[in-house]
C-alpha cells in the first residue's frame, strides 16, 4: 500500500516541479507529446508520494491513475493536455517574477496538479486516496470520461484541481457545454450567368445563424452563440456548402434538452437547401448541490472562502451528473486561461495546496 513520505511543504520545490510539467509541452491531441507529459506527471507524482502510478492508455494520449491502496474515499481530479501548440514555449518560456509564474498551462492546470501532490504529499497516510489526471479533458475528454466517471462513483467524492475563479474563489456550479456543426448543402451555379439555377448556402446559412441565435435565454442561463463560419469556394460561383459551429451553455437539465431538440429540428429556408447537425450538449450542468457538502468543509478550513457559479465547464460536470459530491476550482489562483497572458500567483500556493490536503483528510475521517 503506498504511504506518503510525509514532507513538509515547500514552495520552492513546487516550483520546480511545475516548471518541469510545462517545460515538458502537452497539447491536446499530439499523443505523441502526451505521453512524454503523462511520464513526466507520472514521475513527479511518484517522486513526492511514493507507489506507481499508472499509465492507462487511449487514442488521445496516456492518462495518469495513482492510488493510495485501501477502499477508495476520494478522488483528486485533473488533467495535463494544455490548448497551447508545440513550440509555444519558445516563445513564451515558463518563468517567475513578481510573484507570477508565467508559461504554457500554468494556470490551466498545471499548477493545480503541482499543487494538490504536494498537499497530499504533507499527509502521513494518504490510504482511499486516489489521483486521476486526463490526456484530454480540453477536447472533451472523450477517451477519459467512462474511467473518470467509474473512478468517481468508486470513490464518492471529488476534488477538481481546476485553477480558482476570479479572486481565488471555489467554482460550484457549471453550465453545462456543448458545440455544434450545422452543415449547408445547396447547389453550385454561376453567379453571373445562372444565379438562380443556384441554391445559395450562405443565404441558407444566415437564415439557419438568426434561428439558432434565437434559441437562446440569458435570462435563465442558457447562451447559444454562433462561433465559426464558412462557405464557398471563388468569387463568382453560387456557394454549394456552408458551415455554422455554435457554442451552447446551459444551467439545468430540461435547457439540455430544450436546445439538443431545437438542433434536431432546425429546417431550411431555401427550396432544395439541405441541413445536418452534428453535436450535443457533452458536458451536463454541475449543479451547485453537488459541491455544498465539499464546499462547507473548505469554508471551515479556510474562513472567508467564496464561491461562485461559472459558465465554463470541466470533468467536474461529468462526476456532480452522477451525483458523486464534487468540488471545483482548487487548483492554482491567476488567471488569463488558454491566453498568452497566463499566469499563476506564486503566494497562493501554499495555501491551495494546504486545503486540498485539509479536505482528503476531513473526507476521510468521514
Amino acid at each position: 500500500m503506498p504511504m506518503t513520505r510525509t514532507a513538509p511543504l515547500s514552495v520552492d520545490a513546487m516550483i520546480e516541479d511545475l516548471r518541469t510539467l510545462v517545460e515538458t509541452e502537452s497539447p491536446s491531441r499530439d499523443a505523441d507529446a502526451l505521453t512524454a507529459s503523462a511520464k513526466v506527471v507520472a514521475e513527479v507524482v511518484e517522486s513526492r508520494l511514493g507507489g506507481q502510478a499508472v499509465l492507462v492508455g487511449s487514442e488521445a494520449g496516456p492518462h495518469v491513475h495513482w492510488s493510495g491502496g485501501g477502499e477508495p474515499r476520494v478522488l483528486v481530479l485533473g488533467h495535463h493536455d494544455t490548448v497551447f501548440p508545440l513550440g509555444t514555449l519558445e516563445r513564451r518560456p515558463f518563468a517567475v517574477a513578481d510573484g507570477r509564474a508565467t508559461g504554457p498551462g500554468v494556470f490551466d492546470m498545471l499548477g493545480g496538479l503541482v499543487q494538490a501532490v504536494h498537499g497530499l504529499a504533507t499527509l502521513d497516510d494518504l490510504t482511499g486516496v486516489e489521483i486521476l489526471v486526463t490526456a484530454d479533458e480540453e477536447v472533451g475528454s472523450r477517451t477519459s470520461r467512462a474511467l473518470l466517471e467509474e473512478r468517481a462513483l468508486a470513490c464518492g467524492a471529488v476534488l477538481v484541481l481546476e485553477g480558482a475563479a476570479d479572486g481565488g474563489a471555489l467554482k460550484t456550479g457549471r453550465k453545462g457545454c456543448g458545440t455544434f456543426q450545422v452543415t449547408v448543402t445547396g447547389r453550385a451555379s454561376h453567379a453571373g450567368l445562372e444565379p438562380a439555377a443556384g441554391i445559395n448556402a450562405l443565404i441558407e446559412a444566415a437564415h439557419q445563424v438568426l434561428d439558432i441565435a434565437a434559441l437562446g435565454r440569458p435570462d435563465i442561463g442558457t447562451t447559444v452563440t454562433p462561433t465559426v463560419a464558412s462557405a464557398g469556394t471563388l468569387d463568382n460561383v453560387v456557394p454549394a456548402e456552408a458551415t455554422v459551429v455554435v457554442d451552447v451553455r446551459v444551467e439545468s437539465a430540461s435547457e439540455k434538452a430544450r436546445i439538443e431538440a431545437a438542433f434536431a429540428a432546425l429546417t431550411p429556408h431555401l427550396d432544395g437547401a439541405q441541413i445536418a447537425v452534428e453535436g450535443s450538449v457533452g458536458r451536463p450542468p454541475m449543479p451547485e448541490s453537488a459541491s455544498t457538502e465539499l464546499f462547507a468543509v473548505a469554508r471551515r478550513l479556510l474562513p472567508g472562502l467564496e464561491g461562485v457559479a461559472v459558465g465554463g465547464g470541466s470533468d467536474g460536470n461529468f462526476t456532480a451528473a452522477l451525483g458523486v459530491p464534487t468540488l471545483d476550482g482548487l487548483g492554482a489562483v491567476g488567471g488569463g486561461a488558454h491566453a498568452d497572458h497566463e499566469y499563476l500567483l506564486v503566494d497562493a500556493m501554499a495555501e491551495r495546496a494546504n486545503l486540498v490536503a485539509g479536505l482528503v483528510r476531513a473526507i476521510r475521517n468521514t
